[in-house]
């Protein structure tokens, strides 16, 4: 009766992640950074440069009209919004560097996807709010509301409104950038512990 001998390579060496796969995932996460960053930052820009002055008629005077300005400073929703943009700035700045740092080690430790992830739901989580709480002003604004007698007022502020719809269009694709950042860290969190 003949024993059988077999050689077995250890679990860990086998499943072990390839170090060009998490480099080429840490290129891909600062180049969304970049973009992240770069999008709000003009969307802050954009939002804060939003000011227009228009001559509205008086109510209830006829033929008597005043200037009046619109700017995001008037509305909860937009200061709320350029704050969560600039907030979300700041994070990319950070998370930019962190990335850039481990982009040339050659193993990266699971932790650090997994806090990125992390940190990246949160954020998203913050900007989707300010987006939507912004652009439900800027539809109201854009469409008005009869059921509550709120007239709209796009047709008078156009150029406030266009830089409005700018900026939350900017914010909607730092949603989708985030959105990919964290399909990337989860991904790349996977491989790692594969």
């Amino acid at each position: 009766m003949a024993i059988e001998t077999r050689e077995e390579t250890p679990i860990a060496a086998t499943h072990a992640p390839k170090s060009g796969s998490s480099s080429s995932c840490m290129v891909i996460d600062v180049g969304l950074r970049f973009l992240l960053l770069a999008s709000c930052i003009v969307a802050v820009v954009v939002m804060a440069t939003s000011k227009q002055t228009a001559m509205v008629p008086v109510p209830g005077l006829p033929g008597i009209t005043i200037p009046l300005p619109a700017k995001f400073t008037n509305s909860p929703a937009f200061i709320y919004f350029l704050v969560a943009l600039s907030v979300t700035g700041l994070y990319s700045i950070i998370t930019l560097i962190t990335s850039l740092s481990f982009i040339s080690k050659p193993t990266i430790p699971p932790k650090i996807f997994l806090i990125l992830a992390v940190h990246d739901v949160l954020i998203l989580g913050i900007v989707a709010a300010a987006t939507g709480a912004a652009g439900s002003v800027g539809y109201i604004g854009l469409k008005g509301n009869s059921h509550v007698n709120w007239g709209k007022i796009c047709n008078v502020y156009d150029k406030f409104c266009r830089y409005l719809g700018t900026s939350v269009f900017l914010a909607l694709f730092a949603s989708v950038l985030l959105v990919i950042l964290v399909i990337l860290n989860a991904f790349s969190l996977y491989k790692r512990i594969l």
